[in-house]
């Protein structure tokens, strides 16, 4: 056998596997021997069957059989020994006179390479990174917000300003039936709240679900349908009044804040407040770092320049699903895929370049903090280490769950090099800000 590689310009290459019956008889003459000793036809004893009708019978097939093993094989070990870094998978040239009854075989295959580039990360101020923080008026919120989850509701003859309704919305036209409850200063505008204000258990009333509430995401909640219905949704409900309840908030005291933090970390109304901005900002940071990375990548992609065999590729992508697709079919999934193609390849670069590693010690404790997380916000915050060890141990065996965790992790580990070895252009903003020029 003789494999040689041919280039035919600096992104393809052919790779061409000349295959002599030396190669394949020895291995095709076992398979047939073990044939003769289980068959089983009639007229002959089993393991007596002349050869010669075994090989009649399933010769040419065991050779094929044999010999495509064979490529797979060679073509594998040249590909690891040449160190060729090669984007999807060798495609098989099509010879319209190929013979199987020769005794000698020539195949050829297509290979599309990895391109040579450099990454750039020495430009100043071209990514912008935020620094959310939590203004006293988002922390004022989430104060009212915790006194009035803590507070004591008590039930109302009729409907205020700050009180809580329950109803049942119904519309048949609309295939509406829904009991769900809202604050009546969520309610938008003066006419909506004027028709609720007053009412008492057992009334009926009809509101319009078109700008009933402030918060556009509101209404599907409420209504219990999709979002884009709720979007466009134009009609009249009949509202059946059922409960009005008012909460009064909750004092802002010890009893209060030894339900909320039970190790005594909080005693005033001044830590209470420190506490609240300290974990939201956690949280802002991790949206932050998430958008960040999302920035580099852009960045990364936008001047990374670099040519793929793109015609290759489109060859590739048209045999490499469950469906074939069509020339048209395969360019358009190209073009879809060829942004996230070209980050692979420089964030590949980036790991080898600068010797960052993912070993499986790291993906298990990774995965095991990760755990540890869920667990605790069901209560349990002190599992034992051999519990951790056997639900991270199932987790790593689901080959999805698997590759997600692993792509996190070496996402922190990229998002870590790139704050240590880049230069960013940071911004102070408020979370509501961030939301507004970021997202749009």
């Amino acid at each position: 056998m003789n494999i040689t590689k041919e280039n035919v310009d600096a992104l393809n290459a052919v790779v061409k596997v000349d295959i002599v019956a030396d190669d394949y008889q020895e291995k095709v003459a076992k398979v047939l021997t073990d044939y003769r000793k289980k068959a089983d036809i009639p007229g002959f004893r089993k393991g007596h069957v002349p050869m010669g009708m075994i090989k009649k019978q399933y010769g040419q097939s065991v050779m094929i059989d044999e010999v495509n093993k064979l490529i797979q094989d060679s073509l594998n070990k040249f590909l690891t020994e040449e160190k060729l870094d090669i984007l999807g998978n060798p495609l098989p040239r099509i010879n319209e006179d190929f013979n199987w009854d020769a005794d000698t075989f020539s195949f050829e295959f297509e290979l599309g390479l990895a391109p040579e580039f450099k990454v750039d990360l020495s430009a100043k101020n071209k990514v912008k990174q935020y620094n959310i923080v939590a203004t006293d008026e988002l922390i004022d919120e989430e104060v009212k917000n915790i006194q009035t989850r803590y507070g004591k509701m008590s039930a109302l003859e009729t409907a205020t300003a700050d009180a809580n309704v329950t109803a049942t919305f119904v519309n048949e036209d609309a295939n509406i039936n829904k009991k769900s409850s809202f604050l009546v200063s969520d309610l938008k505008g003066k006419t909506n709240e004027k028709k609720v204000v007053g009412v008492a258990v057992g009334d009926v009333i009809e509101l319009s679900t078109k700008k009933l509430f402030q918060d556009e995401n509101k209404l599907q909640h409420i209504l219990g349908i999709d979002k884009e219905v709720a979007n466009s949704l134009d009609v009249k409900v009949t509202v059946t009044i059922q409960e009005i309840t008012k909460t009064e908030p909750a004092d802002l005291d010890k009893e209060l804040f030894d339900k909320l933090f039970t190790d005594g970390s909080v005693t005033t109304v001044t830590q209470l407040r420190e506490k609240i901005k300290e974990d939201a900002e956690k949280q802002f940071a991790q949206q932050g770092d998430q958008q960040l990375l999302n920035a580099v990548q852009e960045y990364l992609i936008e001047n990374t320049k670099f040519d793929l065999p793109a015609e290759f590729l489109k060859k590739w992508l048209a045999t490499a699903g469950e469906k074939e697709l069509t020339t048209e079919e395969a360019a358009a999934e190209y073009e879809k895929s060829e942004k996230g193609l070209r980050y692979q390849l420089i964030e590949s670069k980036i790991m080898k370049d600068n010797d960052i590693k993912l070993d499986y010690k790291e993906l298990v404790d990774y995965a095991k903090g990760f755990i540890r997380q869920q667990m605790a916000q069901f209560g349990n915050m002190n599992p034992e280490e051999k519990e951790l060890d056997d639900i991270a141990g199932r987790i790593l065996q689901n080959q999805d769950e698997a590759q997600k965790l692993q792509g996190q992790l070496i996402s922190q580990k990229l998002l870590a090099f790139f704050k240590e070895n880049m230069n960013f252009k940071t911004k102070e903003v408020t979370y509501e800000a961030f939301i507004k020029e970021v997202y749009k």
